[in-house]
């Protein structure tokens, strides 16, 4: 019998392969150190100026947006206001900020740049440009991207505040997803369940009979996106007799707790009654609590479960069906974005 685990719980255990407290510290303060210094922070000006890190930051905050205020500055550079209030009376005395009152309340007072501030800030900007396209130059175009977002991934991981949540796209599959539903079963399975190998080898096993036996008209593949970048994934395939099969429902730690899971389970159930098949049937662990929570919620039910040890542990194999009734007319099924 052919075992599928179809989903991912998250563990009530930190996996046992994390690296310690300590070791994580250190590993983000080496990484701080070789950073510094490869941008050129621990020189005496930034890029080649007089003007210190934080100064330097301050005349960017008021040149990108003038008008501002020195609360807003503080906000968000974090930076105590006696400090800010000083480095802003030397930039007046040096003719690089101008002070206004604001029109709507006399006591604030709005911040510009003066015309050796705009040269300077014109300066820093080119400089600093500059400065970053020679640290890209060196690396490929796909390595550049790569940097790029994993950049964008410690700044949202390290984010004061979380940003507003992107859509969950549903989309077909396209050339490269079934490398993304390959590496992420396998990391995510080693890393929160602890198999290894033999189960990566099933899921590989499984895209490749999917890629090589594809009936569009009757089976399809989901790809989750989340601001472009995939988070999830979910198969139905024709499993014969007019029987569906769900398979390889995947929804990345990142994206869970939004109802992704629920929805893919419902795309399934949905895109099956539209095929005319008679029933859904799914593999799954009694361990996968939160899965088989969605798959109850959907209206399948429990049939029969089998002891095993496929992936190197002892598990409870479980057949969910559900029964969708005599097969009508099949209609055809909506098109998939691409």
């Amino acid at each position: 019998m052919t075992v599928l685990p179809t989903t991912i719980a998250p563990s009530t255990t930190p996996p046992t392969t994390a690296a310690p407290a300590a070791a994580r510290i250190d590993s983000v303060r080496r990484f701080n150190r070789a950073y510094t210094r490869r941008i050129g922070l621990l020189q005496s000006g930034m890029v080649g100026t007089a003007f210190s890190l934080t100064e330097a930051r301050v005349l960017y905050e008021i040149g990108r947006a003038p008008g501002t205020t020195a609360t807003a500055i503080a906000g968000a550079l974090g930076l105590d206001h006696g400090y800010l209030s000083r480095i802003l009376k030397r930039f007046e005395k040096a003719g690089l900020v101008a002070r206004n009152p604001s029109p709507d309340d006399a006591r604030r007072s709005l911040l510009t740049l003066g015309r050796a501030g705009e040269t300077a800030f014109a300066t820093l900007d080119h400089r600093s440009a500059a400065k970053v396209a020679s640290l890209l130059a060196p690396l490929a175009e796909a390595d550049q991207q790569r940097l790029v977002e994993a950049m964008d991934t410690v700044e949202s991981l390290l984010a004061s505040e979380p940003p507003a949540s992107p859509a969950l796209v549903l989309r077909s599959h396209r050339a490269g997803d079934m490398g993304f539903v390959l590496a992420s079963h396998g990391a995510s399975y080693a890393a929160e369940r602890g198999w290894g190998p033999a189960f990566e080898a099933l899921v590989a096993d499984i895209v490749a009979t999917f890629l090589r036996n594809f009936e569009a008209e009757r089976e399809r593949c989901w790809i989750a996106e989340r601001d472009g970048v995939p988070v999830g994934s979910v198969f139905l395939v024709d499993g014969g007799g007019g029987v569906a099969k769900l398979r390889l429902l995947l929804v990345l730690p990142q994206a869970r707790g939004l109802g992704l899971g629920r929805r893919l389970v419902d795309e399934c159930v949905r895109f099956a009654r539209a095929c005319g098949y008679r029933k859904v049937s799914l593999w799954t662990q009694s361990i996968l609590d939160e899965a088989r929570g969605l798959y109850a919620a959907a209206g399948f039910t429990l049939v029969r479960q089998e002891p095993h040890c496929t992936f190197g542990h002892d598990l409870l194999g479980e057949t969910w069906e559900l029964d969708l009734g005599a097969p009508a007319e099949a209609a055809p099924p909506p098109p998939m974005r691409r």
